[in-house]
């Protein structure tokens, strides 16, 4: 019998500085299982762990849908897997769930989480689609209409704080803005496609930007001096369009708003995130039974309109019983505790 060498002691990675600050040095927040007390320190502190997602309004999602035990439940757009959790818990036992998500490196670990809670493989269903796909898994799973179907329409908070995955304009990385990084074109090769013309209309249909076409010009003028491949490149061509000569350099937070809006005029044309809700809901009927619920949690305009309108839509021509008269949004006390539930929109419907 030959003993085993013991394995080599591995050093975490060094940070500068009393607290850790890059994401990919934050050991302890991404591991929350193993570090229960410092994620509890930071969710105290009104910030969401590195990594991690804070689920908005369940409360009022669980309210809306009132998932019961033996129910078949969907959650469209998994994330993190924090309204899976619930629903998944609601309607065991007996019960089963059905998740999707478009993101290959997020989902797995999202799965891995559910099956904890799931008791029998039989009770969840993972597959990797985006919900525009629905109607397509229901129908190779041989799956019935849902009785409660959710759709949390925003990113996750592990997609936002990873540098590397191109969605914030906060941190350094590489502009792309994919939500399945193994698909599609980066923003930044999409950026570099565009005329003025139809970058002004991009950020108008995609994002609802003041002053579109201005800002489109002095973002290509910037692209024409040197490609655009970076966050913080595109960050750097915006506030200095928006500071230069226009009298904002004092209105941080309308420059922000300015930010925030360019890169969700990008995702959503990379992504083609309009044209993917426009096909779910347009399938949507069919993927509930009569008398099944439904809940959509929309974060920007672009998206609450087509919800909206699909709704009113399907209500005059009897596709749905009843629909929301005005939106449900976050307590006050929510937005407090986590500031990324303050756009959060949500409808619902119920089918007939």
């Amino acid at each position: 019998m030959t003993d085993e060498l013991p394995k080599p002691h591995v050093r975490r990675p060094r940070y500068r500085g009393t607290h850790p600050r890059a994401f990919s040095e934050k050991y302890k927040e991404r591991n929350p299982e193993h570090y229960g007390e410092e994620v509890e320190k930071v969710l105290a502190s009104g910030k969401t762990p590195a990594g991690t997602h804070r689920p908005i309004m369940v409360r009022e999602i669980l309210e809306v849908l009132a998932p019961a035990p033996g129910d078949f439940a969907i959650d469209a757009t998994l994330g993190y897997g924090g309204h899976a959790t619930a629903l998944l818990q609601a309607v065991l036992p007996g019960g089963r769930l059905l998740g999707l998500d478009v993101d290959p490196l997020e989902l797995p670990k999202t799965e891995d989480r559910l099956r904890a809670h799931a008791g029998t493989d039989r009770a969840l269903i993972v597959r990797r689609s985006n919900f525009a796909g629905l109607v397509r898994v229901l129908d190779e799973e041989s799956l019935p209409p849902a009785d409660v179907l959710l759709a949390d329409l925003g990113l996750s908070s592990m997609q936002i704080d990873d540098p590397a995955r191109g969605f914030t304009f906060k941190r350094e990385g590489p502009l792309d803005l994919r939500m399945n990084p193994h698909r599609g074109q980066p923003a930044s090769r999409l950026l570099a496609s565009l005329d003025a013309a139809r970058l002004a209309r991009m950020l108008e249909a995609n994002a609802d930007q003041p002053d579109a076409g201005f800002l489109a010009d002095a973002i290509l003028e910037r692209q024409r001096l040197a490609p655009i491949e970076t966050t913080t490149a595109l960050a750097d061509a915006v506030r200095d369009a928006l500071g230069s000569g226009r009298g904002r350099r004092d209105r941080d937070e309308q420059v922000d708003a300015s930010l925030r809006r360019v890169f969700q005029a990008l995702r959503v044309e990379v992504n083609d995130e309009f044209g993917a809700l426009d096909t779910f809901m347009r399938h949507l009927p069919a993927c509930v039974k009569s008398g099944g619920r439904i809940a959509i949690l929309t974060f920007h305009s672009g998206e609450d309109r087509r919800v909206k309108q699909a709704f009113k839509a399907g209500a005059a021509e009897g596709i749905y019983d009843r629909i929301a008269d005005e939106v449900i949004r976050a307590s006050p006390e929510e937005r407090r505790a986590n500031p990324r539930a303050t756009p959060a929109k949500l409808r619902w419907a119920v089918r007939s």
